[in-house]
Order: C-alpha cells, then sequence, then structure tokens
C-alpha cells in the first residue's frame, strides 16, 4: 500500500509532464491547467496522508524497488525514505507548488505555449519529489540535477529574448559547479563509508569510535560547495537575481518552496555527517552571515521589483545557513518553512502588480496601487510584516530563532545577522511604499487599465498571506511542535529551545526594534519626502556600487569568462589550424603516396612478372647473404 502511494506521490506530476508535452497542445489552454494543477493537488493530498500517519507512528518509511548498482561491497538501491523531514518538505512543496500552478493558470493564460510551460512546471515538482524522497545520495542526485534542468527550461521560457537565454544558461553552468563538488563529495563518502545509504551511514557514523576527520571534513566542504550552488551562498550567487528572467510563479517556485531549499535539505538530510566537521560547520555559518548582509545591501538600492525579492531570498538562505552552520537544524527548517510562505506570497503579489500594468517591474514607474488592487496590497503588506520579522507574524518567530541562536554562539555573527535584518525590514517596506503609495508614476493608458488580478491570482494570495500570519505558531518559544516533530533526526541530541529569560527577551525586543527603524526610515524617505530612486545614468557614489551589485558579475566575467574565451579563441584559430593542417597534410600525403601506386598497376602481365621476379630475388639475397 505504501509502495503504491509513494509512486502515484511520485508519479503524478510525471503524468502532469507528459500530458501536457504530447497532448497539450490540442487539449486547450484549460485542460493544460487543470492536467497540471491536478497532478500537483493530488501529490499533495498523499502528502497529508503520510503525514498523518507518521504523526501516530513516527517511524520512517523505507522503500527499496530495485538493486541499481552492485560492485562487490559497495551496493545501491533504487528506493525511497519517507520520514519527519521528507514529509515535511513534500508539504510545502507540493503545497505551495499546488497554489503556485493554480496562480499560473490565469497569469499564463494568453502565453502560446502554455502547455510547454505547465509540463515544466510538473517536470520541476517531479525532480524536486525524488531529490526530497530519495534513500540515497544518487537518488537525490537525480533529483538534483532534474530541479537544476527544469530551471534552465523555465527560465529561459521565453528564449526569444536572449538576455533571459543568456540567464538560463548562466543558471545551469554555476549550478554545474555547486554539483561538482556535490559529485566529489559522494565519492568521498562512498570510498570513506562503502554505502551512499542515509539510514546505514547514520549508523555507521553516529556508532563509529573514530573516523577520519581529514577526509570527512573534505566531504562535508564538498557538499556544502553543491549546496552554495543550489542556495545561491557567497560565492556561487549570482545567477538566482538573473532567475528574474522567468515567467514570475517560475520565480515563486524556485525562490520559495523548491530549487533554492535543495541545499539547506540536503545539510539537514546529513546532519549526522556535519556534525563531526566543526570546522565546515563553522565555514557554513560564516558564509551564510556574510551572505545575507552583502545580499541584503545590495537589496538597498534595487528598483526591479523582482530583483528586491531576489536579493531578499539570497539574504534569507544566508540566515538559514547560518543557523544550520550553529548545528540548529530544526531552526533553519523552520524559517525555511515561514520562508517559503511569505515569499512565495510576494513573488506572486509581485507578479499580480506586474500583471496589472502590463509587463512592467520598474518601481520607479509605480506608485499609488493600493487603492486599484487592495487584495495585492494587503496581502503583500502582511507578508512584508513577515520577512521584516513583525510581531506576531510567522517570520518574526523564525528569524527571531536564528538570531538568539546566534547570539548564544557567536556574538559578531549575532551582529551581522541583526543588521541584515534592519536593512529586510528597509528594503522590503521601500517597496511597498514606491509600489503602493503615493501618486502614480506610470503611463495614463497604465493607469486607465489598473485592476485588481483575477482570482485564480488573488486566491493564492490570500491563502499564503493567512500562513504568513499565523505560521509561526509551529514553533514557538517553550513549546515547538516542530522540534518535538523533527527529533526523531537528529544524532546528537537536538537542538535545545531557549529558556524564556530576561535575555531572550531583552533579544527579541531588540530584533523587533530593529526592524521597526528599519520600516521607520523607509517610511520618511519613501513615503512622507516621497522619495523616489534616481534613473540609472543619474545613480553615482556608493549607491552606484550597490545598484551595480558590486560589480561581482563584472569580476567574475573578467576573471573567468573572458580569460575562456581568449583560450578558446587562440586553441580555435591556432592549435585547431595547425592541427587541422597537419592531419589534412597527411590525408594529402597518402593520398599522393596512392596516386603514384595506382600508375604502377597498369594490367601489365609482363611488368607484373618482373617485379614479382625482383621480390624473389631479393628475399633469397637476403637469407643467403
Amino acid at each position: 500500500m505504501d509502495t503504491r502511494l509513494v509512486l502515484v506521490l511520485l508519479l503524478a506530476p510525471f503524468l502532469g509532464f507528459l500530458f501536457n508535452v504530447f497532448f497539450g497542445k490540442k487539449a486547450g489552454k484549460s485542460i493544460v491547467g487543470i492536467v497540471g494543477t491536478l497532478s500537483v493537488v493530488v501529490s499533495f493530498a498523499v502528502t497529508l496522508y503520510f503525514f498523518g500517519n507518521i504523526q501516530s507512528n513516527p517511524q520512517p518509511i523505507e522503500i527499496k524497488l530495485f538493486d541499481w548498482i552492485s560492485i562487490q561491497k559497495f551496493n545501491i538501491s533504487f528506493g525511497f525514505l519517507l520520514d519527519q523531514l521528507s514529509i515535511l518538505w513534500l508539504l510545502f512543496v507540493t503545497g505551495i507548488g499546488s497554489l503556485i500552478h493554480l496562480y499560473s493558470i490565469s497569469y499564463m493564460h494568453d502565453d502560446e505555449k502554455i502547455h510547454s510551460f505547465f509540463a515544466y512546471l510538473n517536470l520541476f515538482i517531479f525532480f524536486m519529489i525524488t531529490l526530497v524522497i530519495g534513500s540515497n545520495l544518487l537518488v537525490m542526485f537525480i533529483g538534483w540535477e532534474g530541479v537544476g534542468l527544469c530551471s534552465y527550461l523555465l527560465i529561459g521560457f521565453w528564449y526569444k529574448n536572449q538576455a533571459f537565454n543568456d540567464a538560463a544558461k548562466k543558471a545551469f553552468i554555476m549550478n554545474r559547479i555547486g554539483d561538482l563538488g556535490f559529485l566529489i563529495g559522494i565519492f568521498i563518502i562512498a570510498s570513506l563509508f562503502n554505502t551512499l545509504d542515509f539510514s546505514t551511514l547514520k549508523t555507521i557514523i553516529t556508532t563509529a569510535k573514530d573516523t577520519n576527520d581529514f577526509w570527512v571534513a573534505a566531504a562535508a566542504l564538498a557538499l556544502f560547495i553543491g549546496a552554495s550552488g543550489k542556495s545561491a551562498q557567497i560565492p556561487l550567487y549570482t545567477w538566482l537575481p538573473d532567475a528574474m528572467a522567468g515567467p514570475t510563479p517560475v520565480s515563486a517556485l524556485i525562490h520559495a518552496a523548491t530549487m533554492v531549499t535543495a541545499g539547506i535539505f540536503m545539510i539537514t538530510r546529513l546532519n549526522f555527517l556535519f556534525d563531526i566537521a566543526p570546522s565546515v560547520q563553522n565555514i557554513i555559518a560564516v558564509i551564510g552571515a556574510v551572505t545575507a548582509l552583502v545580499a541584503a545591501t545590495i537589496a538597498l538600492t534595487q528598483t526591479d521589483i523582482k530583483k528586491v525579492l531576489a536579493y531578499s531570498t539570497v539574504s534569507q538562505l544566508g540566515l538559514m545557513f547560518l543557523a544550520l552552520g550553529l548545528g540548529a537544524y530544526e531552526v533553519a527548517v523552520f524559517h525555511v518553512i515561514t520562508h517559503a510562505f511569505f515569499k512565495a506570497c510576494l513573488f506572486l503579489g509581485s507578479g499580480s502588480v506586474i500583471h496589472g500594468l502590463h509587463g512592467e517591474q520598474d518601481m520607479r514607474k509605480m506608485g499609488g496601487l493600493r487603492k486599484a488592487m487592495p487584495i495585492t496590497f494587503i496581502t503583500m503588506l502582511i507578508a512584508s510584516l513577515a520577512i521584516s520579522g513583525i510581531f506576531p507574524l510567522a517570520g518574526f518567530w523564525s528569524k527571531d530563532e536564528i538570531l538568539m541562536t546566534a547570539f548564544h554562539h557567536n556574538i559578531a555573527l549575532w551582529v551581522i545577522g541583526s543588521i541584515a535584518s534592519i536593512m529586510t525590514a528597509f528594503y522590503m517596506f521601500r517597496l511597498i511604499y514606491l509600489t503602493f503609495f503615493n501618486s502614480f508614476r506610470g503611463t495614463e493608458e497604465q493607469k486607465h487599465h489598473l485592476h485588481e488580478s483575477p482570482s485564480l491570482i488573488t486566491f493564492p494570495l490570500i491563502v499564503l498571506a493567512i500562513l504568513s500570519f499565523i505560521g509561526g505558531i509551529i514553533s514557538l518559544p517553550g513549546n515547538s511542535w516542530l522540534n518535538n516533530y523533527l527529533s526523531p533526526l537528529f544524532s546528537k541530541a537536538a537542538h535545545e529551545e531557549h529558556a524564556l529569560g530576561t535575555t531572550e527577551y531583552t533579544l527579541m525586543a531588540i530584533a523587533l526594534a530593529g526592524a521597526i527603524i528599519g520600516i521607520g526610515i523607509a517610511y520618511k524617505k519613501y513615503l512622507k519626502d516621497n522619495t523616489i530612486p534616481s534613473e540609472d545614468a543619474e545613480i553615482n557614489g556608493l549607491t552606484k556600487v550597490l545598484y551595480n551589485k558590486y560589480y561581482i558579475d563584472e569580476i567574475y566575467d573578467a576573471v573567468f569568462v573572458k580569460p575562456v574565451n581568449v583560450l578558446s579563441n587562440f586553441f580555435s584559430q591556432y592549435v585547431e589550424t595547425t592541427l587541422s593542417s597537419i592531419i589534412f597534410g597527411l590525408g594529402k600525403g597518402v593520398n599522393e603516396i596512392a596516386l603514384q601506386g595506382k600508375k604502377v598497376h597498369n594490367g601489365s602481365v609482363g611488368f607484373y612478372l618482373f617485379a614479382f621476379v625482383l621480390g624473389v630475388i631479393a628475399i633469397i639475397t637476403y637469407l643467403f647473404l
């Protein structure tokens, strides 16, 4: 029964993909959307069944479909693992995925290739489910590569725009860099422990009296490099803001529920490995904190509404990695969940704004939309309050828990995380004020056609806004359902919940005050003073550095891209030309010899006998002299 249900969970989106690929164009846009959405809803329903079961019976479900690779003592099966972590991940992957599919029915209705869009979305969900429920690292890697492929297809969906194609290629290539690290980590683990199965690895590592610390750390570091690629951490983060080239539902899917959470999932799944590599954990914590701060500073000056949210995602992912580096895995998971709620709401809300403005994404050309788009405004306001860390919304509880954990481990990391959080509140309400308040700054034609989005767009926004408001109840201080739910996963004692004493209340007050200060500065500058960001040509000073993202893309281009292009041009123009000349020269030489040989074969029997006699004489002379 469990095996059949797991196959339904996995294959329902894949069948939706097949239907839309082969029959979608003929079936019509409405059928395409319905089939694509229902296929993910089926997976969500099966996930709810497993979630209910594991509440009453916490034993994980392990399913082995068949033996895959068998080399001496090294065996890998193709199987699935459904435990507390994978089921929790499936809840928001399929749940939020269903809402995004529903939203896409209306958002993408006028696109001529809507059947391809839903096919790619379904395939994306299929590979993400594969990644989450794989029972070993190799099955996980199939899903890992699959979501990378689908991100390429979806980011470059509007392929007639060359810039969008470039963004898709950038995402694909940068993820391949991280994936190389992931593969190296897999090879090291296979060599060290002779298995890639999660349950077996956990048993071996937690019961081992000693391990090879150097190679364990090397494996953990390599895996973290893989996670940095998928979850956009320094230095492999630059692909994620460019992923905005895809349709807005793609941005919501990648940034909120699927691809970018894969790195956090993988590290949490292998928590027992990272626990015995404290040096790597320190690296993860520092990289996470620095990423959170750097991305937040860049978001301060962006004028594209989706770019602000993109750098916000990078920053929030940094906070999650900060928690992972401190060993607070369940705190990181908590923020993954709340972030999935409010970031999906924000991205879909930005899509509603863009839809209402017929493709406009520049906040300098927006303003005054709250009256024309009240549902979009209210839902995005709630989500912005949540991500800013305002009590009692979901983001307050999860972000506060990360900062509290950082404070108890490393004051410097707490300071960095707190500054990033204050910046988050500022740039999110900069977005709200520029988009929804004061007078409209767009064209008269846009103003004339301003309207609220259809119900298929606003309904997912309402659901996500409600979740953004109440989502924090799953892990309240001193009464955390989430910590108790996840406790069987961790090889060491679960992260201790902070008792609510004077220190904790003070930290909560500081975090809340910081968020209010950030919102207050944004209020003064963008609402009261009605400041409008300068046009691109007028931006200068530090603002220009931040607006141009510290010129990191230009640095990468100068250090990596251009030298590779120069090297490839050298090989193309000189090495390949020389080698070709040599190879073709040898061929011409053989042809010339053959032509001379053809002249000898003239059909004269007398000449052949003469050559035969000369040959016999030569052999006899050689043998007897």
